[in-house]
This record gives C-alpha cells, structure tokens and sequence, in this order.
C-alpha cells in the first residue's frame, strides 16, 4: 500500500509540475509583447517559446514538449497578432523539430549535444523553409531577424542546461 501511494505521490507531482510549466509558459507567451514594449529590451530574441519547449523537455513528460510545440505559436498569435499566420506555421513545425530531434538524439550522445544539435537542426529547417516562403512572396521580411551571436549564445546556454539537468554524474551525486 505504501509503494502505491508512493507511486500516486510522484504521479500527482509530475501532473502538476506539467500544469504549472504550461501555465507560466502561456503567461511568459502572453507578456513577451508588453515587456519588450515596456522595458525597451527586445525579450523576444531569447526565444521565450524555445525556452518554455526546453523547461517542457526537461521538467516534464515529452507529451508536455509537443503540446506546447503546438500550443505556443497559436496562443502567440491569438493573443497578439504576432506572428503572421505563416510564420506561426514555419515556427510550429520548427519547434516540433527540435523536439523530436531531441528526443531522438537524448539517449544516444550527450544531453548538451543533443540539444544543441536538436536546435541546430531546427533552426537551419526553420530559415530555409522561411527563405522559400519570403522568395515565393508569402512573407515581407527579414530571413535573418535576431543577430547570429545571440542565436549562438542562447543555442549554448539551452544546451549547457540540459547538461546541467540530464548529466549522469550530476543525477547520481544528487541521489546521494
């Protein structure tokens, strides 16, 4: 009896830990547009929707990181305007990209390499299908929108975290 309570105790934990990193997901979603306003600093360019697909990822079952892969680009445009239905589309299936990459990639090399090649992967998916889509017309914008160095920085800093979280050593001196 014991061991199911147990069981039914980190079972509840999972669940509300996924409800909450949803929660603050759809709320950070929603306040990017005002902070950026609000305090001049472009917070968009940390990539606010990869950040809450990666906490997903990390913190809560995969099912969680593909909902909000979904989820994000739509409730972003609902709520705001931004961004354009078609760019919503290319960041949709970029998100589920690296997503999947990473879940795929996780077991096999190191979870720093997994992300950062999960990222990688998605943004080079991302500007070449958003190329094609501003050479046929669809789009009137920049290809290349956030400085190179800052997708470089935050690619390392997301990848450095799941090391963080997802290294072997780090989880056996925690259980100690």
């Amino acid at each position: 009896m014991m061991v199911n309570t147990f069981q039914m105790m980190v079972a509840w934990r999972k669940v509300v830990v996924a409800a909450l990193l949803d929660l603050l997901a759809l709320v950070f979603v929603f306040f990017v547009p005002a902070l950026s306003h609000h305090s001049g600093l472009p917070v968009y360019l940390i990539e606010p929707m990869r950040v809450m697909i990666i906490l997903a990822l990390l913190h809560s079952h995969r099912v969680n990181a593909w909902a909000l892969a979904v989820i994000l680009p739509a409730f972003s445009y609902f709520v705001s305007g931004h961004p354009l239905p078609v760019k919503m589309v290319i960041i949709t299936l970029e998100l589920l990209l690296n997503v999947g990459l990473f879940q795929l990639l996780r077991g096999r090399i190191s979870p720093f390499f997994a992300m950062a090649s999960a990222i990688l992967v998605s943004k080079v998916f991302y500007y070449l299908v958003k190329y094609l889509v501003v050479s046929l017309g669809w789009l009137q914008m920049e290809l290349f929108a956030t400085p190179f160095t800052i997708q470089l920085i935050t690619m390392l800093v997301f990848s450095g975290y799941a090391l963080l979280i997802l290294n072997p050593r780090i989880q056996k001196n925690k259980r100690r």
